[in-house]
């Protein structure tokens, strides 16, 4: 098996539409043969880094490993590294799309093709006593499919309000909202950020260097900015994950690229008017108008499509927070990512979760080749989240804020790491590519009970 570097995806649009439809082609007949499917559901950070580990270090230890067949359904073509489009906000010139998207198929081409198949369709339903999933095929037309499973992994992630800043269906629906941004960025004197968070702050600071540059190192604020850009933090600092004082700094950065933030106040609800404005309706009874209004606070996960009795009150997936199971689903059926109850989010959790989830699976797998509900031997592999401060912001193309498992980064280390391409030279390809499991994480006894 070559786990080498994959194709540059945009070299190779071709094979991904090819690979896409032969592979579309062959499900009913793959269903037919009443293969073992497991079934991951979501094509990004942790529906990509499943299908990778499963293929690269699951499936291989398995009896009768030609029985599997991995199964990676998505509604788009593509696997948005989501991270880079708050610089691609204000201008395609500093990120273009084709910087931070990759074909999903691409990412496969280097396994045998008959022990996988990308699905491009859209999950509509599962059922939990026939262990089936229903979804509305992209490729063939077809109106509705069903696959059976043997295993599952739910991992459909979150979206964010904004249509600019993470896939709500297609590549073309991301580049579309980009480009109106853009044009009205050319006659905008007031903008609107609402959101605190790093997505807030990033998109805020981005806006604010290339629409006002940025002021002398020795002066504290830029005057008279060509933009009036207002960032809402709707709590009492921005970054509420990092401690005060680098908060504090991250205010400095904004401040000298033209970005005021005010505390303490969140958007309730907003319209858009007829003359292309927006108005803000805020939680202190204001009203706001502003020629462009980016929402960029909060996420909801992408879990319309599941049993109510599987979620919580917020929409996420009940999961076993140390095993990952879905123990409410049914044997064999997990939750990664985002989407999953037990997580804080980000892509470091996702690292630490994905080996847990699927040596749990191997484990089931195994049992269930003596009975369907079959109990595993031995102990389960424990999940447990690293809870020290991390958090990697840049402010700007110079400038940012972070730190990293408890240790403050000073902004030269932020803009190496993630400034200067929003990583998608590095933690992007690892993932798309599953580069980053080149090697499958080894255990001891106090990571099992």
């Amino acid at each position: 098996m070559n786990h080498g570097r994959i194709r540059d995806p945009k070299q190779s649009a071709a094979i991904s539409q090819t690979a896409i439809v032969n592979h579309s082609l062959i499900l009913s007949f793959e269903m037919s043969l009443h293969k073992k499917n497991v079934v991951i559901v979501g094509g990004s950070f942790a529906g990509l880094s499943a299908a990778h580990y499963f293929l690269r270090h699951i499936l291989p230890s398995l009896p009768y490993k030609d029985n599997y067949h991995v199964n990676i359904v998505d509604t788009s073509k593509d696997f948005m590294f989501r991270f880079a489009a708050t610089r691609a906000v204000a201008s395609a010139k500093l990120m273009q799309t084709s910087n931070f998207f990759f074909p999903i198929a691409d990412a496969f081409l280097q396994y045998n093709p008959k022990s996988y198949t990308f699905v491009h369709a859209k999950a509509i339903s599962v059922d939990t006593v026939t262990r089936t999933i229903t979804f509305e095929h992209g490729v063939s037309g077809l109106e509705s499919q069903k696959l059976s499973y043997d295993a599952l992994v739910i991992a459909t992630g979150t979206r964010t309000p904004s249509p600019m800043l993470s896939l709500q269906s297609t590549r073309e629906g991301v580049d579309d909202a980009l480009k109106e941004n853009h044009k009205r960025l050319q006659y905008a004197r007031t903008i609107l950020v609402a959101g605190g968070g790093p997505t807030g702050v990033e998109t805020a600071g981005e806006l604010g260097e290339h629409l006002n540059g940025r002021t002398y190192w020795f002066l504290s604020k830029l005057q008279n900015p060509r933009t009036k850009i207002t960032l809402l933090s709707g709590g009492k600092k921005i970054l509420p994950r990092l401690r005060p004082t680098i908060a504090k700094q991250a205010e400095k950065y904004l401040a000298q690229v033209g970005v005021e933030v005010i505390h303490g106040i969140r958007v309730d609800s907003y319209k858009e008017n007829d003359d292309g404005t927006t108005t803000a309706l805020l939680d202190n009874g204001e009203a706001l108008t502003t020629d462009i209004y980016i929402p960029a606070a909060g996420v909801e996960p992408n879990t319309e499509w599941l049993p109510q009795a599987l979620l919580n009150e917020r929409g996420y997936i009940k999961t076993n927070k140390v095993t990952l199971r879905v123990d409410e689903a049914g044997p064999r059926v997990y939750a990664l990512g985002d989407v999953g109850s037990y997580t804080h989010g980000g892509v470091l959790d996702i690292y630490d979760a994905v080996p847990v989830a699927l040596a749990n699976m191997k484990r089931d797998l195994l049992a269930a080749t003596i009975s369907e509900n079959a109990i595993p031997e031995g102990k389960d592999l424990l999940y447990r989240p690293n809870l020290t401060e991390t958090q990697i912001v840049p402010i700007g193309r110079s400038k940012g804020v972070g730190a990293f498992r408890g240790w403050r980064l000073p902004s030269l280390v932020v803009w190496f790491i993630k400034g200067r391409k929003y990583m998608t030279d590095t933690v992007a390809v690892e993932i798309h590519s599953g580069s980053k499991w080149d090697k499958e994480r080894t255990w001891n006894a106090t990571d099992a009970a």
